[in-house]
């Protein structure tokens, strides 16, 4: 009996840490978001505001040691190459705390980003002054913005197959933002964000 406890209450936990969890204050659908300033791997601060031309943004909060985060990596690359050309440029934010998860600090974040070629900005939410904002809880963790006024689209999961991208049937970013190109709403606004909790002290 204690074994199946022990086995009932390890896979609760699990699940827990695994399924992202809505928290109060963070944007909802239909919110106008902020602009920030964080710190990219080349070592120069970036801004929505420097994207004059763009459309809209994909902004995920992802990390370099989350299971969950490397396995969408090439995924992310891909919706980058895809969609900044159509006005839809990945903003990468690396929310957690060097100090809570070491490997995740910023020497990290430049040695990964190089590793994997990423085509987009790769920032460090130093002090974590961010991602409360937004309300991620995971990483990985989708915010789709559009412009002019900064409006969330869509918030949720890359797609339907957090580990494998093999087993994808449906490609919830991709069709929240050809919906928004040919200016219509997504039809799915949101979903459960799976992946690692964020990380803090």
């Amino acid at each position: 009996m204690k074994t199946l406890k022990s086995i009932l209450l390890f896979a609760a936990v699990a699940i827990t840490f695994a399924f992202g969890i809505k928290t109060e204050g963070g944007y909802k659908i239909g919110d106008t978001i902020e602009d920030f300033s964080l710190k990219n791997i080349d070592d120069k601060m970036i801004s929505l505001s420097d994207y004059k031309e763009a459309k809209g943004f994909i902004i995920v909060f992802t990390c370099n040691m989350c299971p969950y985060s490397i396995a969408n990596e090439d995924r992310i690359i891909a919706l980058d190459k895809k969609y900044k050309k159509l006005g839809y440029p990945v903003i990468a934010i690396n929310p957690n705390d060097p100090k809570a998860m070491p490997g995740d600090g910023f020497k990290e974040m430049k040695k990964r980003a190089e590793e994997k070629e990423f085509t987009f900005p790769y920032l460090f939410d130093d002090g974590q002054k961010v991602y409360p904002k937004f309300g991620a809880t995971k990483t990985p963790h989708v915010f789709i913005v559009s412009k002019p006024k900064m409006t969330v689209e869509y918030i949720g999961a890359i797609d339907n197959s957090s580990r494998n991208s093999d087993n994808v049937t449906e490609k919830y970013v991709e069709n929240a933002v050809d919906a928004l190109l040919n200016g219509n709403k997504p039809a799915k606004t949101e979903t459960r964000a799976i992946g690692c909790s964020i990380k803090i002290l």
